[in-house]
């Protein structure tokens, strides 16, 4: 993968910075595993708007993306490799040998026409799903399960991916790419290899208008409301707006916000980086 940078020769051009589509081997999706669905623009079912900064943006069908991988010991053939845009990593789509299609996310040197198979006893090799009691130490992995079962919730970001360094009783101890060490069941599934278009974060968008085709809308400062809108707003001229703080009032840039009866604490052995 890489990055292509453009000649400034429209000022929305000066800076924007796009990844390259050279992998993608396929211009549409495959018809059986895509559906259309409809933006919220950040509004409930009554029509009040209860996330700010949403609205807009291209029209986008979901592709279905097999996170559980639970189609094991059925070779699967990649037959493409294409763009999904509601992510930032490319997916691959296979080919079982039984005729069935499904949508996976394309981990970095899956090439097309490469065989991929999930389940007991398959070899750790790149694409493969198996479960991490399987899995040699130390090998890096993607598209993690919190839970046997539930499919894939962890690491699943374009250029991400985790490190399996030890086990121990019936947990596998899994580096994520925060830097947090936890516990994870070893029964739970992991793909091997790293999430690919890892070139992703190197990308700008260059004028606000793109961005907007991603359906973000502006978004506004605290300092740049007034009082009854944001605890940071009002004041004389440009004011600060006092020690930084959200909308609700929480405190923010540092103050702890994990809840410190979470159940799910114990399975954390270091926490996150700042």
């Amino acid at each position: 993968m890489a990055v292509r940078k453009l000649n400034p020769v429209t000022p929305g051009q000066r800076h924007k910075i796009i990844g390259v589509f050279d992998t993608i081997t396929a211009n549409a999706p495959e018809k059986s595993l895509v559906f259309g669905f409809r933006k919220s623009g950040g509004r409930n079912n009554t029509g009040k708007m209860t996330m700010r900064y949403i609205g807009g943006g291209h029209k986008r069908k979901f592709r279905v993306i097999d996170f559980k991988r639970d189609k094991d010991g059925v070779p699967a053939i990649v037959k493409t490799i294409e763009y999904d845009p509601n992510r930032s990593a490319r997916i691959a789509l296979l080919f079982y040998a039984d005729g069935e299609k499904r949508y996976i996310l394309a981990p970095n040197g899956l090439q097309v026409g490469q065989t991929v198979i999930s389940g007991k006893g398959v070899a750790p090799e790149v694409g493969n799903a198996l479960a991490m009691q399987e899995i040699p130490l130390g090998t890096i992995i993607h598209n993690i399960e919190l839970r046997p079962g539930q499919g894939a919730a962890l690491v699943r970001s374009a250029g991400t991916f985790a490190q399996l360094t030890s086990r121990e009783d019936k947990y596998a101890i899994i580096k994520l790419p925060s830097g947090e060490t936890r516990k994870i069941l070893a029964a739970c599934k992991a793909t091997i290899g790293t999430v690919g278009n890892a070139d992703h974060a190197l990308e700008e968008s260059g004028k606000a208008g793109r961005t907007r085709w991603f359906g973000r809308r502006p978004r506004v400062r605290g300092v740049a409301m007034n009082p009854v809108d944001h605890p940071m707003g009002g004041g004389e001229g440009r004011a600060s707006g006092g020690h930084p703080r959200s909308r609700k009032g929480l405190l923010a840039k540092g103050k702890k916000t994990r809840a410190p009866k979470n159940l799910s604490n114990q399975y954390i052995i270091e926490r996150k980086k700042k």
